[in-house]
C-alpha cells in the first residue's frame, strides 16, 4: 500500500499573504488576534499591517492589577517611530498620559499619519503650537482630535484647521491660553464639525461660535465666561442638540437667553444647567417654549427659578422625558405639583435636598404619576455617548 505524502503546497505556512489577511480579519477575539502574531515573524507581520488602533499603556490608560506592578511607561520620539513603522496602516492612536512627549514626535506622524482619523493627546503638556503644526501636515483624514489639557494657543488651532477639514470631535478642555479666535476659526473653516469641548477655557466668551455650520450638534462648555452675545452665537448654526453650560457663574452681564431666536434651538434635547446661579424664570420660560424636542434637563442647583419657572416646564415641555431639580432653594410644593400634573413624558425625577418641598407633596406625587421614578441621586454629566 503506498502512502501519499503530504503536498507541501496545502499547508497552512505555505498559504499567500492574502489568504492570511483574510483569515486575521476575521479573528473575533482579540486574544486569537494575539495569538495569530505569535505564530511566527511572518504572521506577526500580517497582524502589525492589519492593525488600526494603538492605545500606548500610558499612566492615563485603564489600570489593571498588573499594569499597577509596573513604572509608567515614558514615551518618547524613539518608541513612537518604532510603533509607527511596525503599524503603517493606524486609523487610531492613543498618546493620553505621554506627558513628556515633545513636538518632535509628532513630527513623525508628516510621514505616518495619513490615514490616522483619531488622535487623543490628553495630558501631553509638551505639546505645543508646533506640534498641531505637524498633526495639519500629516493627517489630512482626521476627524476626531482631543488635546484636553495641551499648552496649544489661537495659532495653532488656525493652523489645524486649515488643513485638518475633516474634524468632527475636537476636545479642547482646559486649554487655557486658547480663545474665541481660535475657536472662530475652527468654526468657520470645519465645516463638518459635529462637537467640541471648551470646558474650563475661560478665555472663551462664545462670540466665536458666530455663524457655525448646522452640523454643530453637541457643545460642552463647563465652568466657561460665557457672554450674552456668545450664548446667541452657540445657537447660530441652529443644529444644536447637546448643551451644557453647567457652572456658568462668572456671567456678570446675564445669560443672554431671552434674545435667543427660538428658531435657532428648535433640536436641542438635552440641556445642562447644574449651578447657573444667573439663570432666572425669564430664561426657563423662554427655553420651555422654544425647545419643543427637549428631552433631558439640568436644573440642579439653580436657585433663581421660581413657580413662573416650574409652571412654564409643566406646561411647555412635552418631550421632557428627564429632569434634575436636586438642592433648588425656590422648587416648592406648588412648582412640584406642576411639575405633576404637566409633563406628561416625564420618567425620572431627581429630586434631593428640596428644603421647600414637603414629604407629603412627594407622596403625592408618587401617588398621582406612578409612571415617574424619583431618585435623590445627583447626576454630574448627562451628555449622550455618540461624541467623544
Amino acid at each position: 500500500m503506498e502512502h501519499g505524502t503530504m503536498n507541501p503546497s496545502t499547508h497552512v505556512l505555505q498559504l499567500p499573504d492574502d489568504c492570511l489577511y483574510y483569515i486575521f480579519q476575521r479573528l473575533g477575539s482579540s486574544s486569537d488576534r494575539e495569538a495569530f502574531g505569535s505564530t511566527c515573524h511572518r504572521w506577526l507581520r500580517i497582524q502589525s499591517l492589519c492593525r488600526r488602533s494603538l492605545h500606548f499603556q500610558c499612566s492615563f490608560t485603564h489600570q489593571t492589577p498588573i499594569s499597577l506592578s509596573h513604572d509608567p511607561i515614558s514615551i518618547g520620539y524613539f518608541h513612537l517611530l518604532r510603533a509607527l513603522n511596525r503599524f503603517p496602516h493606524l486609523q487610531s492612536l492613543s498618546l493620553c498620559g505621554c506627558t513628556e512627549l515633545p513636538d518632535s514626535g509628532l513630527s513623525l506622524l508628516i510621514d505616518y499619519g495619513s490615514k490616522l482619523q483619531s488622535l487623543r493627546l490628553d495630558c501631553c503638556f509638551g505639546i505645543t503650537d508646533h506640534g498641531l503644526s505637524s498633526i495639519a501636515m500629516g493627517c489630512p483624514s482626521l476627524s476626531d482630535l482631543s488635546l484636553y489639557r495641551c499648552n496649544i494657543t489661537d495659532v495653532g488651532l488656525e493652523t489645524l484647521s486649515e488643513s485638518c477639514l475633516a474634524l468632527k470631535d475636537v476636545n479642547l478642555s482646559y486649554c487655557s491660553r486658547i480663545s474665541d479666535d481660535g475657536i472662530r476659526a475652527l468654526s468657520q473653516n470645519c465645516q463638518h464639525l459635529r462637537a467640541i469641548n471648551i470646558s474650563h477655557c475661560r478665555s472663551i466668551n462664545g462670540t466665536g461660535f458666530q455663524g457655525c455650520s448646522r452640523t454643530l450638534a453637541y457643545i460642552e462648555a463647563d465652568s466657561c465666561k460665557l457672554e450674552p452675545e456668545g450664548i446667541q452665537a452657540v445657537f447660530s448654526g441652529g443644529g444644536v442638540e447637546y448643551l451644557d453650560i453647567s457652572n456658568l457663574s462668572w456671567c456678570i452681564r446675564g445669560h443672554g437667553f431671552t434674545a435667543i431666536d427660538t428658531r435657532f434651538t428648535s433640536k436641542l434635547t438635552v440641556l445642562n444647567f447644574r449651578v447657573c446661579r444667573y439663570i432666572d424664570d425669564d430664561a426657563i420660560v423662554k427655553i420651555a417654549r422654544g425647545c419643543p424636542l427637549l428631552r433631558e434637563w439640568n436644573l440642579a442647583l439653580c436657585h433663581e427659578i421660581s413657580i413662573v419657572g416650574w409652571e412654564s416646564i409643566g406646561s411647555y415641555c412635552c418631550t421632557l422625558e428627564r429632569l434634575h431639580v436636586n438642592r433648588c432653594r425656590n422648587l416648592c410644593d406648588r412648582g412640584l405639583q406642576a411639575l405633576r400634573d404637566g409633563c406628561k413624558r416625564l420618567q425620572k425625577l431627581y429630586l434631593g435636598r428640596c428644603c421647600r418641598v414637603s414629604s407629603t407633596a412627594v407622596e403625592m406625587f408618587k401617588l398621582l404619576r406612578g409612571d415617574v421614578h424619583i431618585s435623590d441621586e445627583e447626576i454630574m454629566c448627562i451628555a449622550p455617548d455618540w461624541a467623544f
